[in-house]
Order: C-alpha cells, then structure tokens, then sequence
C-alpha cells in the first residue's frame, strides 16, 4: 500500500490528494514507458492507453454513496451481490458504475454509512455517515480507499463502544487526540492494483 498522511485536510482536500497522485502517475506512465504502453496495448488489452488517457485527463465524477445505491438500484441491472443502502459495494457496483454509468470516467464515491467502515472515520453531521471515499477505476474498482480522521475525542470515545473495541488497548491512539490534535486525512493506494490498472495484466 502507497498510504500518506496529510495534516490540516479534509475529506476534500483527501480527495483532491488522490486524484492529482493517480493523475501524476498515469501522465509520468504514458509519457515516459511509451514503448511499454505499446506492447501492452497491442498483445495484453486493446485500448489501455485511451482509458489510461481518460483518466489523465478526464475530471474524476464524485457521487456521495447514497446516490451511488439509488444508481445502481435504477439500472435494473442484475449483479450477483445485493444492493441496498447499509451493504459495502462489492467490485461488480464499482465497475458498473465506472465502466458503464460513467463511461470510463474515475468516480469518487463519498460519506460512506459509519456500519461498514472504521472507527477512525470522522463522523458527519447527520450522524449515520463518515467522511469517507473510494476512488474507482474502469477494469479494477476500488484503487483508492480513504477518509478524514476523527479528531475528536469524544466522538473516537463513542465509535470505540459502538464498535466493541477495548479503549485500553488505543490508549495511545486517543491521547493523540487528547493531547491536541488537528483536521487530517489520509488514504492507502493498492499498488498491485495501480500496476494491474496501468498495464491491462
């Protein structure tokens, strides 16, 4: 995992750091390994270098979870794993709605509900939803999962119950926000899933 930290951010700020990273990355991959990128497109996956192009340069769509289910939903498409609101998305939702939902484009698929992601997540204001994304890609799904930490103390205190986690054992955990804390985010990329993406294998 490819996993930075970033201080004084903010799901937003978290989600502009995962997109300009992966952009980067294509845009250094199709410039500097053309050669490669050639062989890969002629013997391993016909047309990786347009969808590696659509995404360096393509605006990545962001949609929050909820309007992701109610997409699904109204695709009366049938998938092996059930959607409904509360359930994770398995990589069938995430490559239906990158793939054909939104042609090729890179989705971002925010506020997650608290239920199926961890304790750390940041709360959001209604209560049922962390601050949380996935970055999808065509072919893979998830490349990118992240969120904004929670920096509160008492809200961490509460999600450490709800969750049945032993306070005792992340004491060190909550005296990082006891002691002083800040806004800050921070997600994990899968690097064989950037290699798979990059190179159709």
């Amino acid at each position: 995992m490819i996993e930075p930290e970033l201080a004084f951010a903010d799901l937003n700020d978290d989600m502009a750091c995962a997109s300009a990273y992966l952009q980067y990355v294509v845009k250094y991959i199709l410039e500097n390994c053309k050669e490669d990128m050639d062989f890969f497109d002629t013997w391993v996956e016909k047309g990786i270098i347009d969808r590696l192009n659509n995404v360096a340069e393509k605006n990545f769509v962001q949609m929050s979870y909820s309007d992701a289910i109610k997409l699904l939903i109204g695709s009366n498409k049938k998938f092996e794993f059930p959607v409904k609101w509360g359930l994770d998305l398995q990589s069938e939702h995430e490559r239906y709605i990158t793939e054909v939902a939104f042609g090729g484009s890179p989705v971002i698929i925010r506020d997650y509900p608290k239920e199926i992601k961890a304790f750390y997540m940041r709360q959001n204001d209604d209560g049922k939803t962390v601050a949380a994304m996935d970055l999808l890609v065509p072919r893979v799904g998830e490349l990118i999962g992240g969120s904004q930490r929670e920096e509160r103390l008492d809200y961490l205190e509460a999600r450490l119950d709800e969750s049945n986690l032993n306070k005792d054992s992340y004491w060190w955990y909550l005296d990082l926000r006891r002691y002083g804390s800040v806004p800050h985010a921070g997600f994990g990329l899968g690097f064989e899933r950037l290699v798979q993406f990059a190179t159709g294998i």
